[in-house]
């Protein structure tokens, strides 16, 4: 898949940007805050239909703006041509169409328009909590299986009902066990899903960090669920009396984790920097994988700050990675140092471009096309 081109109406520090892009390597340079990162986010948004960060959808209005606008063209892995637009005005929510027709749920377009995301928030996914890798599995998985993200919804909302009836202080059993029969269903689909997903990536995710580490270190990841051990019914039976005091669902798959691994130890405890982000790219470049040969469809790759806590080396061997193989497409990456993007661009096959990026306004400063000697 390719973004051939991209209009942005006031997406947070961008006012107004019209922009080409190649289809190979889009370099953006430019000082800290200057809007590298938003045209990441405002693709990012265009493709998943939501804020890359936590952040509320309002606050991705450029400040004393009442709308926001983002419109793509996209040519598909088929040659297909497809228009995306996706705006937010306030007081009245978002409107998301594709070829200017409007969804009728915003859920049927996860998956359509992939987007993979490097990050150097993505140091949380080893350090921060079950809560974020457990969301990272749950976007994931949702862009390749729709039915994934139906069962997650429901479960979801049984979730709330029975917690309802505990802070309630209801105690009649069949109520229970009526909610808890539903749960059951979805809890076992989801973490059937959430497993083979894990076992799916494990391959790549290996490889991918031994060739980024130079083979220095073995990483690795593990689903930790109480389902692993345990039916759901008899998770309910066990927790009902320690729930119904706690007022809360103690145990189930809302509370799911991925263990990672550094060697025989944690790398959430012993990692150092340049460990965690190796993990994490690695982790990234297995769900770009996941992602393509589920769907079909070839991710846009965004690598924001990828030289930030990685030494030349490891950088040089991602780079190596991304852009000689077959298997990756479009790629954008930031950074706030020319040196480093054009030792970048410099050994890259195919066509490259280069964006200078100063208070939300971007110029295209450099176009090369490095054709490979073998040709």
């Amino acid at each position: 898949m390719l973004l051939e081109h991209i209009d942005i109406l006031n997406f947070k520090n961008i006012r107004d940007a019209k922009l080409d892009f190649c289809a190979g390597v889009n370099c953006l340079l430019g000082k800290n805050g200057m809007g590298k990162s938003n045209l990441l986010e405002a693709i990012y948004f265009l493709g998943m239909s939501r804020p890359m960060s936590s952040l509320p959808e309002s606050a991705l209005i450029h400040h004393g703006e009442e709308m926001l606008m983002v419109k793509g063209e996209y040519v598909m892995d088929n040659g297909s041509a497809e228009l995306v637009s996706c705006g937010i005005v306030k007081g009245k929510g978002k409107t998301l169409k594709r070829n200017g027709k409007e969804y009728g749920r915003i859920s049927e377009h996860i998956g359509r328009f992939p987007v993979v995301t490097v990050t150097p928030a993505d140091s949380e996914i080893v350090t921060g909590s079950a809560e974020i890798r457990r969301r990272l599995m749950d976007m994931v998985i949702s862009q390749a299986d729709r039915a994934y993200l139906t069962q997650l919804i429901r479960y979801n909302k049984s979730l709330e009902s029975r917690n309802r009836m505990l802070r309630a202080g209801l105690s009649d059993p069949l109520l229970y066990e009526a909610i808890e029969s539903q749960m059951a269903e979805t809890a076992m689909a989801i973490h059937d899903a959430r497993s083979r997903w894990v076992e799916e990536i494990k391959p790549a995710f290996r490889q991918y960090y031994s060739l980024i580490s130079g083979d220095a270190e073995r990483a690795s990841i593990r689903y930790k669920s109480v389902l692993n051990d345990l039916t759901p019914e008899m998770v309910f039976a066990e927790d009902r009396g320690r729930d119904q005091v706690l007022g809360y669902t103690s145990r189930g798959i809302h509370r799911d984790d991925l263990s990672t691994g550094l060697g025989d130890y944690s790398m959430r405890r012993l990692g150092s920097q340049g460990q965690v982000k190796s993990f994490t790219v690695a982790l990234r470049l297995a769900i770009f994988d996941y992602l393509k040969q589920r769907s079909g469809i070839t991710p846009v790759l965004l690598l924001d700050d990828i030289f930030d806590k990685l030494d030349s080396e490891r950088v040089a061997r991602i780079m190596e990675l991304v852009s000689s193989r077959d298997n990756f497409g479009q790629i954008f990456i930031t950074d706030t140092n020319r040196e480093h993007l054009d030792e970048t661009i410099a050994p890259l096959q195919g066509e490259s471009r280069l964006f200078e990026v100063a208070g939300g306004e971007f110029n295209l400063i450099e176009t090369q096309v490095q054709k490979d000697e073998k040709e």
